[in-house]
């Protein structure tokens, strides 16, 4: 991996290729972090944060930020610090951006701060991509929180880089959700 640009490490949203066009994406783990649902102020709704975990490993994605120009990246990410860290791509050691919000600056999720199901399904439908139904099954395993409400907004999709589902993806999404606990709420 050519390392003449930084790189970030996505573990959400970024690891769905169809929500940004950063170039040279690549699969890649990093280790000693899990992902957490987090609520903070100034985000009407849950998402997907990281936070230090001995012994734990998560799967994402990397990609090339061309020039260092985190401009665009850091609106889309707002909520989040950048940090830097190295991750594995190929068993080799690469340097790159974590986004992570600040234990002191988070909450658990709440019933007026849910989790989104499109949201949800743009995440778990770019494990599928990358990683296939054993990607999947690893985000589900590897995510802290999903106690916490999921407003299904499937009809009416508010996370602004929502993406169309296969049925087989919904389904991959749907028992996820239900072998991991989560309470399902009706929109509206």
């Amino acid at each position: 991996m050519p390392l003449d640009q930084p790189h970030f490490f996505g573990y959400g949203s970024l690891v769905n290729r169809a929500t940004h066009d950063y170039p040279r994406p690549r699969p890649a783990s990093l280790l000693g972090w899990r992902r957490v649902w987090v609520h903070v102020a100034s985000r009407p709704v849950a998402f997907l944060s990281v936070e230090r975990a001995t012994g734990s490993q998560i799967l994402g994605l990397v990609a090339q930020v061309p020039g260092a120009d985190w401009a665009a990246l850091d609106a889309r990410e707002y909520a989040y610090l950048r940090q830097p860290e190295t991750t594995l791509v190929d068993d080799k050691p690469v340097p790159v951006q974590v986004y992570a919000v600040p234990a002191d600056d988070h909450l658990p999720p709440t019933t007026a701060n849910p989790l989104i199901l499109s949201y949800i399904d743009a995440v778990v439908q770019g494990f599928l991509r990358e990683f296939g139904p054993q990607g999947a099954a690893h985000f589900f395993a590897t995510t802290h929180g999903w106690q916490a409400p999921v407003l299904n907004d499937r009809a009416n999709p508010s996370y602004p880089r929502h993406q169309v589902l296969t049925a087989a993806e919904r389904r991959v999404v749907d028992e996820g959700l239900a072998q991991a606990g989560a309470r399902i709420m009706p929109s509206g």
